[in-house]
């Protein structure tokens, strides 16, 4: 009697065992949701989709708002999205958003901007309902040298078309960025840009800034304009400072050049001067050659001897009279 009893027991644990893991492994509550929900799946497609390493509750639930929003969407193009690394349930969401809003969007496109890393339910909201992206201040220089520093807010549209390869929202920043510099630089004067804004929204719109974008420009606004620097004159001053120094770099080349040459005249007079006395020296040997080979007589040697004499005498007197005459000297 315990034998049996013990058994009965083993087969009511066992069978609870086979139930709960019948129950994990076949979503039966998801199965009788999809049916009350009039969605006509097989519980063999849901232990498919265990097999096939698909989490059955994150296809049959989209699947489920697929089918009462009106959609025609199949259980295999929900699987095979999720197989490959989609969010199934914000392609049905924007697929829901777009049908309500009449914007043509099949499945094959949603899952393609989804596969691509775009976020498709926003970009559907955002064809409804436009974003504006508001720019830094962007700065550019008036032909008359003064800076102008500008914001503008643009507002675009998601361009289902071209979500998938086109550019971003750093591009139509830049782009409009441009834009603004080149008008402000075409300027004359910096006056009117800032008598009138509304010169560089228009440029910028005229030359089709949303091209290759993911976006569709609708307004350019221009949000605030302000004064920067004087450019203009900064450069001149900066280009007068750097003349200034070139100048006075020629300049000291020119000083040292001078110096260089009143050193090198110097050294040629002190050259003359050696030349000279070695000239002088020379002559007491001419004397005495000359009085040696009979050139000159004994008398005519006195006779040069008592001229230096007189002259010595008479520079000796020339110098006293001068040094009399010059109250300075007494």
């Amino acid at each position: 009697m315990e034998v049996s009893v013990i058994l009965l027991i083993g087969l009511v644990i066992l069978g609870f065992i086979v139930l709960g893991v019948f129950f994990t492994f076949v979503p039966i509550a998801l199965w009788i949701s999809a049916l009350a929900a009039g969605v006509k799946i097989s519980i063999f497609t849901l232990i498919g989709m265990r097999l096939r390493r698909v989490i059955p509750n994150r296809v049959v639930n989209p699947l489920i708002k697929a089918h009462k929003a009106g959609l025609g969407i199949t259980t295999n193009q929900l699987e095979s999205h999720y197989l490959a690394g989609g969010n199934v349930d914000r392609v049905v969401n924007a697929l829901i958003a777009a049908e309500r809003a009449n914007i043509e969007l099949t499945f094959e496109r949603a899952a393609a901007i989804d596969l691509a890393g775009r976020d498709v339910l926003e970009a559907v909201q955002m064809s409804v309902n436009p974003k504006v992206i508001e720019t830094p201040f962007i700065s550019g220089v008036a032909m008359d040298g003064i800076e102008v520093k500008a914001k503008a807010r643009i507002t675009v549209r998601a361009n289902i078309d071209r979500l998938v390869g086109g550019a971003g929202e750093d591009t139509i920043i830049a782009r409009v960025g441009e834009g603004i510099v080149s008008t402000i630089g075409s300027q004359k004067d910096h006056k009117k840009v800032l008598e009138n804004p509304d010169m560089i929204s228009q440029t910028v719109l005229g030359k089709g800034l949303d091209s290759g974008t993911a976006f569709e420009i609708l307004s350019i606004d221009i949000a605030d304009v302000d004064i920067g620097k004087n450019i203009g004159a900064e450069l001149q001053t900066e280009q007068a400072e750097a003349d200034k120094k070139i100048a006075q770099a020629k300049a000291e080349e020119r000083r040292a050049m001078a110096v260089a040459q009143e050193q090198e005249m110097l050294a040629r007079v002190q050259e003359m001067k050696a030349k000279v006395v070695e000239a002088e020296a020379e002559v007491p040997q001419a004397m005495a050659e000359a009085l040696r080979s009979g050139n000159i007589g004994v008398m005519d040697y006195m006779n040069i001897q008592n001229i230096g004499a007189d002259t010595d005498m008479r520079d000796s007197i020339g110098k006293t009279n001068k040094d009399q005459n010059d109250p300075d000297k007494i």
